[in-house]
């Protein structure tokens, strides 16, 4: 067994690139439940709730379009505002944004029939598949209009004696939180295929930030830092790569997809997918900036698209419990 030590309360997190600019925060948090930072994002619907109720494309009147706290939800929230709104457009439907407590509340709300559309993380969304028969409809392209990706990796000080996972061996790792997909799971397999995985102490450091500053703090011998939050930490001066080394990358990872709940109207789905495709880079701009990702439109991806994931889960055991 790895040897962990967890935080006692921390939201799932994930850390990514803040936009350039963004507008200022909502100033109201508002607690139901979930942690509901919400904003109706108005489409342009010529009629009244009751008729926009009527169509296939606006199931009672409203969409509710959930997203996990990967980022501080203040900060999030304008960003996909700018998203939420644009849909509502291509819709003709209020999109109603709801950046949820965790992965489990959103899971959830999805599963309980109070959510349409959910942005998971990528194993995230197996559990999610599983359980609330999440189906994946679109994620973030980059500017060549390719589906983006991300990497994890583990980093260790430039004097370490450490090169390589197998070299972890009776040292200690901080990873961001038990769930995610390159803050625990990948670095977490790597050990494993190392043949060191009962010989590390692993320290959950409750996010991707704090597993930074654990190895800047000289807490561990090495902490994964993923491609997302090393750009985040190296633009705003926060990580000097020079005084550090990577032992460790994973194979390029997928990107969070924006989910529809399976047991919907396929005319819906249909139309959510269609218009999420149709929206214009600018329109997805400040959420890609969170995700390291230059504007692109958004691109198809299906179960298929996830396959690793699912094998990921697989091979380590994983169940939603885990995440």
């Amino acid at each position: 067994m790895i040897t962990t030590t967890r935080p006692r309360s921390h939201p799932r997190q994930r850390s990514h690139p803040r936009p350039r600019s963004h507008p200022r925060p909502l100033s109201k948090i508002i607690a139901a439940g979930a942690l509901v930072l919400g904003l109706m994002a108005t489409g342009a619907c010529s009629g009244n709730a009751s008729s926009a109720g009527e169509s296939p494309t606006c199931p009672g009147g409203k969409i509710r379009f959930g997203v996990e706290p990967f980022e501080d939800p203040a900060k999030l929230v304008p960003a996909y505002q700018v998203l939420a709104g644009a849909l509502g457009e291509k819709l003709n439907c209020p999109v109603e944004l709801q950046v949820v407590q965790d992965y489990s509340a959103e899971v959830l709300a999805m599963q309980n029939g109070n959510l349409e559309l959910a942005q998971f993380g990528p194993l995230g969304y197996v559990f999610a598949s599983k359980r609330a028969k999440a189906e994946p409809v679109a994620s973030f392209a980059d500017a060549s209009g390719a589906l983006s990706t991300y990497q994890a990796g583990i980093w260790v000080p430039k004097d370490s004696a450490i090169t390589d996972v197998a070299g972890l061996a009776g040292h200690s790792l901080a990873l961001s939180d038990p769930g995610s997909t390159s803050g625990d799971a990948l670095p977490r397999q790597a050990l494993a295929e190392a043949g060191v995985v009962d010989q590390v102490k692993v320290d959950y450091a409750g996010g991707h930030p704090e597993a930074l500053l654990a190895l800047i703090n000289g807490k561990v011998d090495a902490a994964e830092i993923n491609s997302q939050q090393l750009a985040t930490a190296t633009e705003e001066g926060t990580f000097d790569q020079s005084a550090y080394r990577r032992i460790w990358t994973s194979a390029p990872i997928p990107n969070d997809p924006i989910t529809v709940a399976g047991d919907l109207d396929p005319a819906f789905k249909d139309a959510v997918r269609t218009a999420l495709l149709e929206l214009p880079p600018d329109k997805v701009a400040e959420v890609g900036a969170f995700l390291d990702v230059e504007p692109g439109p958004m691109v198809e991806v299906t179960q298929e698209t996830y396959r690793p994931l699912f094998e990921l889960a697989e091979t380590l055991g994983l169940t939603e419990s885990d995440v």
